[in-house]
């Protein structure tokens, strides 16, 4: 059995505002990534979905769009037509999501190594959900005093 592990963070505290488990599969991230901003894209004002050249794909791009979210994923030009069009790159906010989009590999990481999820020793699905969960939630906490500081 195999599991992936998504997370969604949100750019400007670093928090991950939601965490999902799922079986592995060709187009798993990008089923949850949609499931994922569906929460918050419910607002008046388009927001932003910063992802790697994996989320370059026409099906997520214009599911983004449907739900006026601005996709901010890096352009896979790997003997393909990217997703990603010049009406997205042109605009300075995508250089910087490119570069705050990195931030989740440090919650990854950490949930890998300090939480032992890199190899998972519990053997069902609502079990590794819920460390996965409670992993992401820890992460939140040792996050939380540098916010706090930073805060005048």
């Amino acid at each position: 059995m195999c599991f992936i592990g998504h997370g969604l963070m949100e750019n400007r505290s670093g928090l991950i505002v939601d965490a999902r488990l799922t079986r592995v599969s060709g187009h798993a991230e990008r089923l949850a990534a949609l499931d994922m901003v569906r929460h918050f894209a419910d607002r008046p004002v388009a927001i932003t979905l910063g992802a790697d050249k994996s989320y370059d794909a026409a099906d997520f791009v214009e599911g983004l769009r449907a739900m006026n979210v601005r996709s901010h994923v890096a352009q896979n030009t790997n003997r393909r037509r990217s997703a990603i069009d010049t009406r997205t790159t042109r605009h300075p906010g995508h250089a910087a999501s490119q570069r705050l989009r990195k931030r989740i590999e440090e919650a990854f990481g950490r949930i890998k190594t300090v939480a032992g999820l890199g190899q998972t020793k519990l053997r069902s699905r609502p079990k590794v959900d819920w460390a996965f969960t409670f992993a992401a939630a820890a992460y939140n906490l040792v996050r939380a005093p540098k916010l706090i500081a930073a805060v005048p």
